[in-house]
């Protein structure tokens, strides 16, 4: 049987329960995947509290997820781009997370071998809203952009996309998440009140684009001078509908594929803040709902040891919990190019504590 998450009511992460359903079977054109990784996003918290069901229409029980990576376990008639044991990323319309999926062939590519588990998992939301964003702005040398929720999976990106190509960027966050923006060259500035004018005082220049990852930031924009058609969101409908802002959405398998390789060939990094089992899936929402992780929150089907990991299993913590944050003497660097392919600082837990953690009970981070 397979396992998938399902939620029969609009509501919290309460909601979420994870059942067992029959197994799929890839029909004509598709393809059967075994998913390890695949990553969440506020859209789904979104359409899974009942924001907007003009927009997202939702019918129970309903699934959740678009965005996963795994490995091919069988494929249908007439699918000759993959075959058994290829490894793969992808994505579907809702349903995501669940431990076997019947794909349509022509929505999955090839996972570069440098990408983990877990960021090819978790790449298709945010790596194609961020590329989408970037290509339609067209920004380049000259422009300047304010990313709001710079420090998350898509705003994290979409810096990183808009600096490679010249642009200069301001993005907002939380005050200790200050030094891990700034290592992809992003001018941080606090979440808060008075942004404009906190903006116009950093910038020294006319901002000419402005990325709201978070939410409720086109008033904001107008006050900067900012033309609504350079305003783009993702979840604010309120932004799209009152003030003529831009709505993003995720883009193709050809966006995929293009923010796939940049990634693997380390032009753009894609931080990881934390990776939750399936079992586990309530209290990753919860974390992710409070907006307080420095990249992508994932959930693993299949938690992965690697080579030299010395925490296995010990009342739900991971190596990475234990060590990142923790201070060691050393001389100050430029961390740009220290930088992993797969990062996240693990302190979102740690404020919690170990037995917060342990239960699942305390108020989880974003």
């Amino acid at each position: 049987m397979t396992q998938a998450v399902r939620f029969s009511s609009f509501g919290g992460p309460e909601v979420l329960e994870v059942v067992e359903v029959d197994d799929p079977s890839p029909g004509p054109g598709e393809v059967l995947v075994e998913v390890f990784a695949s990553g969440i996003s506020p859209v789904e918290t979104a359409v899974r509290t009942g924001d907007h069901t003009d927009h997202w229409p939702v019918d129970f029980p309903s699934g959740q997820g678009r965005e996963f990576a795994g490995v091919v376990d069988a494929v249908g008639e007439g699918v000759t781009r993959f075959r058994r044991g290829d490894e793969v990323m992808g994505y579907i319309d809702r349903g995501a997370q669940a431990t076997y999926l019947a794909v349509p062939e022509a929505q999955l590519v090839r996972k570069p071998i440098s990408l983990s588990w877990e960021v090819a998992g978790s790449l298709y939301v945010a790596g194609t809203t961020a590329l989408g964003a970037v290509d339609g702005l067209n920004l380049g040398a000259g422009d300047l952009v304010v990313v709001t929720a710079a420090a998350g999976g898509i705003g994290c990106l979409a810096a990183q996309l808009a600096r490679a190509r010249g642009a200069e960027v301001i993005g907002t966050t939380a005050e200790e998440r200050f030094d891990f923006i700034r290592q992809f060259g992003i001018t941080p500035l606090e979440y808060g009140p008075d942004l404009a004018a906190r903006v116009q005082a950093v910038a020294g220049r006319p901002v000419t684009a402005f990325l709201d990852f978070l939410g409720g930031g086109a008033e904001v924009a107008a006050e900067l001078g900012v033309p609504a058609s350079r305003v783009f969101t993702t979840t604010d409908w309120a932004a799209v509908e009152d003030h003529g802002a831009v709505k993003l959405y995720a883009g193709d398998t050809i966006a995929l594929g293009r923010i796939a390789q940049l990634v693997a060939d380390r032009q753009v990094r894609l931080p990881i803040a934390d990776v939750f089992s399936l079992a586990e899936v309530a209290d990753a929402y919860r974390q992710l709902d409070h907006r307080d992780s420095a990249g992508k929150i994932v959930i693993g089907m299949k938690l992965v040891d690697y080579p030299g990991q010395k925490v296995r299993g010990a009342r739900g913590l991971r190596e990475q919990d234990l060590t990142i944050g923790v201070p060691t003497p050393h001389e100050r660097m430029v961390v740009e190019e220290q930088v992993p392919p797969v990062i996240g600082d693990g302190r979102a837990r740690q404020r919690r504590g170990p037995a917060e953690d342990a239960l699942g009970n305390g108020t989880d981070a974003a």
